[in-house]
């Protein structure tokens, strides 16, 4: 897409502002403590002669607090006990006098052990400076692919897209932070979000496509090069739209989609979710530090924070009566950020419950509670699943255009985001066919369909590469077509966190794109001729 200004020239539309903190999948921290274990066995290997299994133990809470692993050998070593308050502080002397160069190298190193070249991770060291955090640095790296993703994207030929200029587009660099760098500050905000001012004047889709039935398809934003590039190549070459659920919501999550939706008079869902920390939570701001300026969470993951993070946080800011230094801080909010934790008390941290997971994802209450559900899996289910009031959003359009209900194919349908969506808006759901392959998922669907007491017909299917071109025949045939096909294919292999299998479309799970590709190319070729399906897509 292609955006023209007051003179005639033409920029990436797209204004995707990277100076913030994001999810752990685009910046690439880890959503467990393999890595911290990694450290850990090396640590053993390099120093059996000097620490045993019990220091072994000490220098993995350490490293989990941000401290490198060789200070933290280093520190140890200077104290030659087991005195953790004495640690702590050689830690805090030693690293506030440790060389910038030895710092590089350290960073250097753990940023290509998490699978970033060479070139990008010193250019991303050379940009922010040697006390950047490696969040932001993977951040940086991770914009930097998706800018040069978005670029490519302006060479399609059958992309016809044109709107007029953001003014929001800039590049600033400030004297009072030699190491920041901010590149184009553009906004992840889509053809327009709530309570910001959409330039957007038009779009041309496709022939092919410009008609019903309508589709939608999400994923993670900062997926490997060159995937979104591919994804618009076989959704009919149509742009993705970019968009951060920060705007709709207190908690970033990052994500591209692809429709053929109209783009203009959407409105939000109501009522109007907490956009803030504070707003969501009003509790913690009887306990919330200065020093933690946070306003939104970040992405919430399918995994939560361990008792041993909380306790281990809480341990350490019990050895300071006032605000602790500034290192300890930084340190401190490296792992608040990284495990989403709260405030809930005098120097006490905690995770996010999976109901407070429900509410900022726009979720129902008890949603995905009860039925034999863990714990677990509900963290799980909930963290792929869709930000309702965003997806709310784009299919509001829908809401006149279908008064007496919709037909619906929902692929990867998750924990029914899709359809929690489309109910939240009013839209009769008359016919849904669900496909979802995890059972704990139907089963959500499932008795959220009851509760809600819809007055459709609601058609389970377990796995979308079993769905056949006579099944498909015989659903057309039976609702008269489907006026809205919806979903996103699994991102394991798409996302920052995942740093084995991150092998985009031609890893083993995030492959089931083409399945949703197969299924969507054989609904409209199914039903191009069918009388129904003449609503011009706006």
């Amino acid at each position: 897409m292609t955006i023209k200004d007051s003179e005639g020239s033409y920029s990436p539309s797209y204004c995707i502002d990277w100076n913030t903190d994001d999810e752990m999948e685009v910046f690439g921290v880890p959503s467990s403590y393999s890595q911290e274990e990694s450290y850990e066995q090396s640590v053993a290997e390099s120093s059996t002669r000097s620490l045993n299994a019990k220091h072994a133990n000490m220098i993995r809470n350490f490293v989990g607090m941000g401290f490198s692993r060789e200070t933290v050998i280093r520190a140890i070593n200077e104290n030659g006990g087991d005195d953790e308050e004495e640690i702590m502080d050689t830690l805090l002397t030693l690293t506030a006098e440790k060389p910038s160069t030895e710092e590089n190298d350290e960073i250097l190193s753990i940023l290509v052990d998490m699978g970033y070249a060479f070139e990008d991770a010193s250019t991303a060291i050379d940009k922010y400076g040697p006390k950047a955090e490696i969040s932001d640095l993977a951040d940086f790296i991770s914009a930097s692919q998706l800018e040069k993703e978005i670029d490519s994207l302006q060479d399609l030929t059958k992309i016809k897209h044109v709107a007029s200029v953001d003014t929001h587009c800039s590049s600033i660099q400030t004297s009072d932070q030699p190491y920041l760098h901010v590149s184009k500050k553009v906004k992840l905000h889509g053809f327009g979000v709530p309570n910001e001012v959409s330039q957007v004047i038009s779009r041309e889709l496709p022939s092919e496509v410009a008609d019903k039935p309508y589709f939608y398809f999400e994923n993670v934003a900062l997926a490997p090069k060159g995937v979104w590039n591919n994804i618009s190549r076989f959704l009919f070459e149509i742009e993705p739209e970019f968009v951060d659920s920060k705007y709709f919501c207190a908690a970033m999550r990052k994500r591209g989609y692809i429709h053929n939706l109209p783009i203009h008079n959407r409105s939000p869902v109501l009522p109007i979710p907490p956009l803030t920390i504070r707003e969501a939570f009003p509790s913690t701001e009887k306990w919330w530090p200065s020093w933690d300026k946070r306003t939104k969470l970040n992405c919430l993951l399918t995994g939560t924070a361990p008792g041993t993070v909380t306790d281990r946080l809480r341990k350490t800011l019990e050895k300071f009566d006032d605000e602790p230094p500034q290192n300890v801080q930084e340190n401190v909010l490296q792992e608040i950020k990284k495990w989403n934790l709260v405030w809930v008390g005098k120097n006490k941290l905690a995770p996010l419950e999976p109901d407070e997971y429900e509410m900022l994802l726009g979720f129902p209450k008890d949603h995905t509670r009860g039925g034999g559900i863990t714990r677990t899996d509900r963290y799980k289910s909930l963290g792929n699943a869709f930000q309702v009031d965003t997806v709310s959003y784009h299919l509001s359009v829908l809401k006149d255009r279908f008064p007496n209900g919709i037909n619906v194919l929902s692929l990867f349908s998750g924990i029914g985001g899709a359809e929690v969506a489309l109910d939240r808006l009013g839209i009769m759901l008359k016919n849904v066919v669900s496909v979802e392959i995890a059972e704990v998922n139907r089963n959500i669907i499932h008795c959220w369909w009851e509760q809600t007491n819809q007055k459709g017909n609601l058609i389970e299917v377990e796995d979308v590469q079993k769905v056949s071109s006579n099944q498909l025949r015989q659903w057309i045939t039976k609702f008269g077509g489907f006026d809205l096909i919806i979903g996103g294919s699994p991102c394991n292999n798409f996302s920052g966190s995942n740093r084995v299998s991150r092998h985009g479309l031609e890893g083993k799970q995030s492959s089931l794109f083409f399945e949703y590709y197969r299924i969507l190319e054989a609904v409209i070729e199914m039903q191009k001729n069918d009388p129904q399906g003449n609503n011009k897509v706006q």
